[in-house]
C-alpha cells in the first residue's frame, strides 16, 4: 500500500537542508530503483519559479511500504529529521485514484 510522508519544516531549514541532502536523495533514489516510489519532492516557500531566497516549508514523499509501521519506520529514520530540518512528520495512508 502507498504511505504519504508530509513534513512540515523549521523555519529558515535550508542550511539545515543542505548539509544531508545528498543523504536523503539517497534513500528516496533507493525507493524509486526498487519501484516503491510515486512521488517525492519539497514544498518551495513561494509559487515564484525562481524564489530569492529559496526556501522550502516541508516535503511531501508518497511511497509503497508493507504498513503503516514500516512507513513510519523509515520516515523516522529520515536524515532531514536527525539534522532538525523538520518540524513535524506525519504518515498516512495515501490511495492512489488517479491517473
Amino acid at each position: 500500500m502507498y504511505f504519504a510522508i508530509i513534513s512540515t519544516d523549521v523555519p529558515e531549514s535550508l542550511a539545515l537542508r543542505m548539509t544531508v541532502r545528498d543523504q536523503h536523495l539517497a534513500r528516496l533514489q533507493a525507493l524509486n530503483e526498487a519501484g516503491r516510489l510515486l512521488i517525492a519532492g519539497p514544498h518551495p516557500a513561494t509559487d515564484e519559479s525562481k524564489p530569492d531566497p529559496l526556501a522550502f516549508t516541508g516535503s511531501l514523499v508518497v511511497a509503497e511500504f508493507e504498513s503503516l509501521a514500516a512507513a513510519q519506520n523509515w520516515a523516522d529514520d529520515d536524515p532531514y529529521i536527525k539534522a532538525g530540518v523538520y518540524a513535524t512528520v506525519v504518515v498516512k495512508p495515501y490511495l492512489k485514484v488517479l491517473p
